[in-house]
């Protein structure tokens, strides 16, 4: 039978195990897991300031000196958002792109390594119990 402190032991060393792999894929290219992170959300899109803090867990200062380093690193660039003059809007430019697709293959094989004992059935299952999750940990309905 499993206990609540095997599931949260089960969880937190999983969470440690892939912060490695985001810390492993970044370290060739000099990015920090936080800067990792930053381009996998600006991948797709581009968002204000505060939908990054929010998306990051980081106060408005801190946020701001993680994209400034980026700027300055040729990775993001910051433009006005034409709805509202005070908001500023984030992207990634086309070095970040490249970075965030490099990135992107090497955590996906990396993952995928990790999960390659499992049978597909039981694959099947861990995907659709950590969308169950991570939709659960940000109030999104399952």
């Amino acid at each position: 039978m499993t206990t609540d402190d095997d599931t949260v032991d089960a969880l937190v060393q999983l969470s440690f195990q892939i912060q490695r792999i985001l810390a492993a894929a970044g370290a060739p290219h000099d990015l920090s897991v936080v800067q990792i992170r930053l381009l996998g959300i600006l991948r797709d899109r581009q968002v204000g300031m505060l939908e990054l803090g929010g998306h990051l867990g980081l106060d408005k200062s801190s946020i701001t000196g993680l994209v400034s380093r980026a700027e300055k690193r040729g990775l993001v660039r910051r433009s006005p958002s034409p709805y509202d003059g005070r908001a500023v809007l984030v992207a990634l430019t086309d070095e970040g792109r490249r970075l965030a697709a490099d990135g992107e293959r090497e955590i996906g094989r990396r993952v995928l390594d990790l999960a390659a004992h499992l049978s597909p059935e039981t694959r099947a299952t861990l995907t659709s119990l950590a969308f169950s999750l991570v939709r659960a940990g940000t109030g999104q309905k399952p």
